[in-house]
């Protein structure tokens, strides 16, 4: 077959420069225009065809050798273990490439939350593109994840294989997207991600084409296998910084805490102060210490170098924060440990019990401003041991100093007392000198124990010299007449202010020589009970205003009282608590004033005429009480209603 020098040069010269398909097809459409009778047209179509066979070959062999390259770009790129972001950046730009897609991205699944995340994208026109998810049952990923093969769209918008994603779909409008293929990353059986390419036109991709999608979506799979992997193995040895760390800070504290507990051991040997083991004890654990005894006084203190809390300053027995502080030490006596009682102001307050025995020798309390490790901890609680052996030790030098200060309480009370000069040299050791009037006062407490407040009243300022001792449960005082009511108020203040209102005590009459002390003790214990029936409370009551009814009542109970005053004084009572008068002060005033009215209107600064008025209410209540006996029983009740008052 001959064919025209032209038609073959010209064709050779499109295979050469490799021309698009357009200029063939302008030849073919040329050489089928020849006239019908032309003798070699036909030969000629078939040579342009031929042509255009070839070009497609070359074109297809083309595609073949650019998709090697981009795979062995990739292959090359996961062996140099390139960083995870530039490494899927870098395998979307090949994907685009290849397939001349206007865009692509790749989405790596989220089992927990089943979603398919983007991690990489090009081409996107909008910002929402660039970090698009989708959940895995939505969408192409839909379809990708049930048959874990690929899927082509030439309109994505107006598929209706799938259940579309209306955010999805927003983003594909924006971007202009029609045209959508995805194929799957799949490691071991499971897809873990999905690689993507999209047009803005209406394309059908060839076999050819997502044969390249997959195998970059297998070097996909394994790019998002190796990270995940990268992943692990630096958390793992994240962790195992960490275990390092905490072991080398462990071994630290522990090192810390065994030279914390030899320091104040040394401490200890050497027979340092209170004051000193609590310095020592707060600059070993940052903060400031409390010492506090029995009734949450504080006893010693401590502060460490450079703590500028003020927790330990703002402390207050009965403060605030006292019931959370007593809340907090029955949880540690409970449990052996320390606990934390509560923070206040940036620090916080941790208590521990002291203990010596069987009992509580009071607390030890620290306001660090950070909580406290673990081996922090353990060196406060065990400083609270130590502090318990020198508080027991105290406690021990203080009874053998009030063991004497007991033996001559005890003689002096005694019905069968020593001799008084005997006793006389003894309390002259004390102070107080036997020769002169002495006075008794004997205290009852609801609260602390009696021997506990017996040796912190010996401290308190402007009581000495006195005798003190705790006999039988009952504080005990044996003081100079001539400071009787100074003492009187200086325990009273200190009661009220330690104890609260439970308490009740009497002080005796003067007794001109020690040889009254047994009887005028005797006579104030039995008074005691009558003090407890009538319900008296924060009060310290002269011996002879209850000496009438300790003879009368001694015997009697509560309810027996009870009866006596409502039988006597009952409506007079009544009146004043529902009118909110005040007939009976006024009544046992008039009785005090020797039952006479002018003196008592005085005493009480009202005017006569209304004090004859309120006797009027009153023996119209009470009766008339003109008869001695019914005069006196008035008058004892009026007494007894005033000490409850």
């Amino acid at each position: 077959m001959d064919i025209p020098p032209s038609i073959a040069q010209t064709l050779i010269e499109l295979l050469h420069r490799a021309a698009p398909a357009e200029d063939f097809a302008q030849q073919l459409a040329q050489v089928e225009a020849l006239p019908a009778g032309q003798a070699d047209k036909a030969s000629l179509v078939e040579t342009v065809r031929m042509a255009m066979a070839v070009h497609n070959r070359i074109e297809v062999l083309q595609q073949r050798e650019q998709g090697m390259v981009a795979l062995m770009e990739s292959a090359q790129d996961l062996s140099e273990q390139l960083e995870q972001g530039k490494l899927l950046d870098a395998m979307v730009a090949r994907t685009r490439r290849l397939l001349g897609a206007d865009m692509a991205w790749l989405s790596e699944l989220d089992e927990a939350r089943g979603v398919f995340q983007a991690l990489a994208a090009e081409g996107g026109l909008t910002r929402n593109s660039v970090a698009m998810n989708i959940r895995s049952d939505r969408g192409v990923a839909s379809v990708v994840m049930a048959t874990r093969m690929p899927f082509t769209t030439p309109d994505y918008l107006h598929d209706t294989r799938f259940s579309h994603d209306p955010r999805f779909d927003d983003i594909f409008r924006a971007e202009g997207i029609c045209a959508l293929v995805g194929v799957p990353l799949i490691w071991q059986d499971e897809v873990i991600g999905l690689l993507f390419a999209a047009d803005r036109y209406p394309r059908v991709h060839t076999t050819q084409n997502i044969a390249i999608l997959r195998a970059l979506a297998a070097h996909g799979a394994l790019a998002l296998k190796n990270a995940r992997d990268f992943k692990r193995v630096n958390l793992a040895l994240d962790k195992a910084d960490e275990a390092r760390s905490e072991l080398e800070r462990h071994i630290r504290g522990v090192q810390a805490a065994a030279d914390a507990h030899e320091e104040i051991t040394l401490l200890l040997a050497r027979g340092a102060s209170l004051a000193t083991l609590c310095q020592a004890v707060a600059g070993l654990l940052g903060g400031g210490l409390l010492v506090l005894d029995e009734l949450n006084q504080v006893i010693s203190q401590g502060v460490a170098e450079g703590y500028a809390g003020t927790g330990a300053q703002r402390y207050q027995p009965h403060g605030e924060h006292s019931a959370d502080l007593a809340r907090a030490l029955r949880q540690a006596r409970l449990s052996g440990r320390s606990a934390q009682a509560y923070e206040a102001d940036g620090e916080i307050c941790r208590v521990m019990p002291v203990i010596g025995g069987d009992d509580a020798l009071g607390a030890i309390v620290l306001f660090p401003q950070k909580p406290l490790e673990e081996v922090a901890e353990r060196t406060f609680e065990r400083s609270s041991s130590v502090i318990g052996i020198v508080l027991l030790s105290q406690e021990r030098q203080e009874a053998s100093s009030h063991r004497d200060m007991s033996a001559l309480m005890r003689a002096l009370v005694s019905p069968r007392q020593d001799e008084l000069a005997l006793l006389g040299d003894g309390a002259e050791r004390f102070g107080l000198d036997l020769t002169q009037p002495l006075s008794l006062m004997m205290v009852e407490l609801n609260g602390p124990s009696a021997g506990f407040v017996s040796r912190r009243l010996l401290q308190i300022p402007g009581v000495k010299p006195c005798l003190i001792d705790d006999i039988d449960g009952i504080v005990a005082v044996v003081c100079s007449t001539l400071r009787a009511q100074e003492v009187r108020q200086a325990l009273a203040l200190w009661m009220r202010r330690e104890v609260g209102k439970a308490y009740r005590g009497v002080l005796s009459r003067p007794m001109s020589s020690p040889a009254e002390l047994p009887a005028v003790f005797a006579t104030i214990k039995r008074s005691m009970g009558i003090l407890r029936r009538l319900g008296l409370q924060e009060q310290l009551i002269g011996q002879n205003e209850l000496a009438l009814y300790s003879t009368l009542f001694e015997t009697h109970d509560a309810s027996s009282l009870e009866q006596f005053l409502d039988a006597s004084i009952g409506p007079l009572i009544q009146h004043d608590r529902k009118r909110q008068t005040a007939l009976t002060a006024t009544l046992l005033c008039f009785f005090d004033c020797n039952q006479n009215a002018r003196t008592t209107a005085q005493r009480l600064n009202i005017h006569v005429n209304t004090v004859r008025q309120r006797l009027s209410t009153i023996e119209g209540l009470l009766g008339h009480l003109g008869q001695a006996s019914r005069a006196l029983e008035v008058h004892v009740a009026l007494r007894l209603w005033s000490l409850r008052a």
